[in-house]
């Protein structure tokens, strides 16, 4: 379906390669003749995706690494560059949530002063460590990995850079405090490296993915029986296009971004892709 013949042999780096939607990246890109890095804290998990993609022909290998700590970034960098030279485009995909830093009502209401009910979790419950571990993980994840690899890719005249953010951080959803102001935090920060890196040949863009089913919020989109829950009732209610996504709909946004012979001109935008979600009024 897509021919991106320019993209033939350059180096990808993809954090949470391991995952549903950034495994469908790396394959995406492999698939373009990428010779991709499939970096995750699981390694299990990112050599799973990378023996998927070597059965069809292509080339990557997994690496094991925790995009939180520097140390072992640079050791996965130092081990990229012995497998496959100098990174090209950089897929800042590993992220997440934690219950933690969510609330189990969408809106707080004057009983919730004296519920003492542990299964209820209003604003004045949130874990500040929770809060902090979906930052870290969201918006430092996405800093320490572009410190490593960006210092190889400046320069490049075709070097790309596509952060992960969210549909949330247009809108922020209920429940879920912690990760849409991550993921905000995520779009702002791409448009500030847009501007930092634009003299030294470095785009930088972002996706921001709607409403996907994945391993991480299964659990939240069905039920035991594989029934809708209320909540994604609720979302496919104000979804024009009526459905979740699946990784491949985001295929065209990520080659799109990550070839220069259709992007060069662009950087510093987030492109939603969310089945209308975001341009849907309720009414």
């Amino acid at each position: 379906m897509y021919n991106h013949e320019n993209l033939n042999g350059r180096v990808a780096v993809v954090t949470g390669g391991g995952g549903v939607l950034c495994g469908g990246f790396a394959k995406d890109l492999a698939r373009q003749g990428m010779k991709v890095a499939i970096l995750d804290l699981r390694l299990d998990a990112a050599e799973k995706v990378a023996e998927e993609i070597k059965a069809e022909g292509f080339e990557a290998k997994g690496f094991a690494c925790n995009v939180l700590e520097k140390e072992s970034m640079e050791k996965a960098r130092q081990e990229i560059l012995e497998a496959y030279g100098t990174c090209d485009l950089l897929v800042n995909g590993a992220g997440g949530n934690n219950p933690k830093g969510n609330t189990t009502k969408e809106k707080f209401e004057m009983c919730d002063l004296e519920n003492t009910c542990e299964e209820v979790k209003t604003f004045f419950d949130l874990d500040p460590s929770g809060i902090e571990f979906v930052f870290n993980l969201n918006f430092l994840g996405t800093l320490i990995p572009t410190q490593v690899f960006a210092k190889d890719m400046i320069g490049k005249p075709y070097a790309t850079i596509i952060n992960i953010s969210s549909m949330n951080s247009y809108k922020p959803l209920t429940k879920i405090p912690a990760y849409s102001a991550a993921k905000a935090a995520i779009s702002n920060f791409t448009q500030f490296m847009a501007v930092h890196f634009s003299e030294v040949g470095l785009r930088v863009n972002a996706i921001a993915p709607g409403f996907f089913s994945t391993n991480q919020n299964k659990a939240l989109l069905y039920n035991e029986d594989g029934s809708l829950t209320p909540r994604s009732e609720k979302i496919l209610g104000h979804t024009p296009l009526g459905r979740f996504g699946v990784p491949e709909d985001l295929t065209g946004s990520l080659l799109f971004l990550a070839d220069e012979n259709y992007s060069r001109f662009v950087t510093g935008v987030i492109i939603p892709v969310d089945g209308g979600f975001s341009a849907y009024s309720g009414v």
